[in-house]
């Protein structure tokens, strides 16, 4: 009996090493993948959210004054920083599972003893690195610009791991589906920037009407840039606690669909 429980338990220890390895392994290979050109990948963002400090913060935010009991460029930090996040945790993996797909070794990861989602948190972990490095890059290129306050540093931990996830899922999503490298500029050209520039990162949703506040409130990005904000300034238009859940299930219903294609080889398989 000792012996077959012994049996089973290393099964289940060599099974989590197996995958372990598999993980880290894609995890790497994505991290080093945008590493190794890093001007590419982390310069331009930085130089981007330094024009967007210089033009909107201090060129126009000196003739706006205060929002939500801050200076203006205090109060688009967070929501600057945000952005970034959001465009390149969705740009990593959308290429790179492309990519991949494009040069027809997908088929080789889907073919192997890896566990779908393995594979999903691999490719996800990578577009995680990429957003939270580049967050940090635009936070210290913010110091030039602004003191930054920090109000809850686990909300802004939390609300930019959620966040980077759920979009570098959106990107594996939007990867499977298209045929072309246009393919997958498409949804960050038509929704990811409208979403992104309405999502509230340059003004609080009170300065709207009411119905256009109702109206804003659906859109989901609103919800992280408030959640992050509130992690820097502890203000917020939405709850944030209610950010925070659509977050968590927005990655539920992403991390499900991905799954889905993937296992179902949609998209890949023709």
């Amino acid at each position: 009996m000792n012996s077959q429980a012994n049996t089973q338990s290393d099964e289940k220890i060599g099974w989590f090493k197996q995958n372990y390895v598999a993980l880290t392994t894609i995890w790497i290979k994505e991290c080093t993948r945008f590493l190794r050109i890093w001007i590419q990948t982390l310069v331009p963002p930085a130089i981007t959210m330094s024009l967007y400090f210089v033009i909107f913060g201090s060129l126009i935010g000196n003739r706006i004054g205060e929002m939500g009991g801050f200076s203006y460029m205090e109060f688009i930090v967070p929501g600057l920083i945000m952005m970034s996040v959001i465009t390149n945790s969705y740009a990593n993996v959308s290429s790179s599972f492309f990519s991949a797909k494009f040069q027809r070794n997908i088929e080789e990861l889907l073919v192997s003893p890896v566990p779908t989602s393995v594979i999903i948190l691999g490719f996800v972990g990578g577009g995680v690195a990429r957003a939270v490095l580049i967050g940090i890059i635009v936070t210290l290129v913010s110091l030039f610009f602004v003191d930054v306050q920090i109000h809850h540093i686990g909300i802004i931990i939390l609300t930019v791991l959620l966040t980077s996830s759920l979009f570098s899922t959106a990107g594996l999503i939007n990867a499977i589906f298209a045929k072309t490298f246009d393919d997958i500029s498409v949804v960050p050209t038509f929704v990811l920037t409208p979403l992104t520039y309405l999502g509230g990162v340059f003004y609080s949703l009170s300065l709207l009407p009411e119905f256009w506040q109702w109206v804003s409130k659906a859109n989901p990005v609103v919800y992280m840039v408030n959640g992050f904000r509130y992690g820097f300034l502890g203000v917020s238009d939405v709850d944030v606690t209610l950010s925070l859940v659509l977050l968590v299930g927005f990655n539920v219903l992403l991390f499900a669909v991905a799954y889905y294609l993937l296992k179902t080889g949609k998209g890949i398989r023709s």
